[in-house]
């Protein structure tokens, strides 16, 4: 009894915060869903405003310099296939929402991994946020976030957002914090400005790992575009859901074909940047 009268008093708890912020910051809210939704929508007009050869184009050529021309005429082909399939609205709606919500990411992470590299207590008290993060099951960042954004794009933004963070911020920190202290000590001896310390030394030093965390970070957000398909996201996420509420299989197995290539295609392309860095 005791038991269930502290876990009505807990979900009391939550239900009157959701209440109280949604009474109380219903502006600040809607601002906030409009900013996410406007930067999404101009994202989104930008990818679908060239015909899908174009882009295809693109990617061929990114690919051919960042990683080899195999890739770069496969990256090609597979975005072709998208085409083909019927999906390549939603394949560049998907695009947007993971471009869109990896900025935002980024935006937060590299700049508190930096400070956490610097500054070890920071990196101390952020690490049970972070593992918190990393641990409750994805889908359930979607909750709070239809209370007080409601069903759509912004919504799904935000969880993406919050589910790409700790790997790009962990990474950076670390690659921040593990620069080599001989390195440290000659730039000091040389009389170098802390914003040269950082630039010249530890930033290159750091690339490799500030890379790797963008690239999970990525993996990270493709996979929650998916599962925000449940909040009206838009895209393939959307596609599948719809998809499995009428048991079409067909276009389930399609926009799960359009989404790996996606994945794949970024995924090789931070890698090879990764690499480029590391080799320069």
């Amino acid at each position: 009894m005791a038991d269930a009268a502290f876990i009505e008093a807990f979900d009391d708890a939550v239900e009157g915060g959701l209440d109280w912020l949604d009474d109380h910051g219903g502006g600040v809210f809607d601002a906030i869903r409009h900013a996410l939704a406007g930067v999404y929508d101009g994202v989104e007009w930008l990818l679908l405003a060239p015909p899908f050869w174009a882009v295809a184009a693109l990617a061929l050529v990114a690919g051919w310099r960042v990683v080899g021309w195999r890739f770069g005429g496969l990256a090609a082909l597979g975005l072709g296939l998208c085409a083909a399939m019927g999906l390549w609205a939603e394949t560049m709606e998907t695009l947007a929402l993971v471009v869109t919500a990896m900025v935002f990411a980024l935006l937060v992470s590299l700049p508190l991994g930096v400070l956490a590299g610097y500054v070890p207590a920071v990196k101390r008290a952020a690490e049970p946020a972070l593992d918190l993060i990393q641990t409750l099951p994805p889908y359930l960042y979607l909750l709070p976030a239809i209370a007080l954004l409601g069903y759509g794009p912004a919504t799904a933004l935000a969880a993406t957002c919050i589910v790409a963070l700790p790997p790009a911020l962990r990474l950076t920190a670390l690659g921040i914090g593990r620069t080599p202290q001989e390195f440290i000590e000659l730039g000091q001896a040389n009389g170098i400005r802390p914003w040269q310390m950082f630039a010249k030394i530890r930033l290159p030093f750091a690339f490799a790992s500030i890379m790797a965390g963008v690239n999970q970070s990525l993996m990270m957000a493709f996979g929650m575009v998916v599962i925000a398909g449940i909040v009206g996201s838009g895209g393939l996420g959307e596609t599948i859901y719809g998809a499995i509420r009428t048991l079409d299989i067909a276009t389930s197995v399609d926009a799960s074909v359009a989404i790996v290539v996606l994945t794949i295609v970024l995924d090789r392309l931070t890698q090879g940047l990764a690499d480029r860095g590391a080799r320069a």
